[in-house]
């Protein structure tokens, strides 16, 4: 039954990660992210990482989705191409991915076909309790975790201030030139 239940939720994970990359509509995009969150809290379960579990599906798949949801219906369908492919992208992107690909499964094979028969790893007592959470948050990683906030904050500030960027050159009545002090459509 574990079994089952990891290579579902591996399944699902794999799945909303390329969703994720594969999706054009930003919107659909953040929704297959939550689906690949929620898969993870549901690995994270197998782990026996309830508060860890639990904390992905509410910070992650609720709160901070609920902002990328926000976000990307804010900034609305971009028309115009964000970058210009390089030459030869799209004959050298396939045979990339497909090299990684190989590579990572000879990787998963080599290691996971070994533990198949054993009984998976150890996990000491308070493992993935808020105790054990909150040592390895604000002693051991506490600089990663803050920068990851850091990041999440600019990336959506970022947005707003490209969108409101656009909003001012696309208003009738506005010379098409936008306003270098302008945030958010204030001058």
């Amino acid at each position: 039954m574990v079994q089952a239940a990891f290579f579902a939720g591996a399944i699902g994970a794999i799945a909303g990660a390329i969703g994720v990359v594969a999706l054009r509509n930003p919107f659909y995009s953040v929704l297959a992210l939550v689906v690949h969150l929620v898969a993870l809290a549901g690995l994270f379960l197998l782990l026996y990482a309830q508060f860890v579990a639990a904390a992905q599906v509410v910070v992650y798949a609720g709160a901070v989705m609920v902002l990328y949801v926000f976000v990307a219906a804010y900034v609305g369908a971009v028309e115009e191409p964000i970058w210009e492919p390089i030459p030869g992208q799209r004959f050298l992107a396939p045979l990339l991915a497909a090299a990684i690909f190989v590579e990572l499964s000879i990787a998963i094979l080599g290691t996971g076909l070994s533990a198949l028969d054993s009984e998976g790893p150890t996990v000491p007592l308070g493992f993935g309790s808020p105790a054990a959470i909150g040592t390895l948050l604000l002693e051991r990683f506490l600089v990663v975790f803050e920068a990851a906030s850091m990041l999440l904050l600019v990336a959506a500030v970022g947005a707003v201030v490209l969108a409101g960027r656009r909003r001012v050159a696309s208003e009738p009545g506005g010379s098409g030139v936008e306003d270098e002090h302008a945030v958010g459509g204030i001058p």
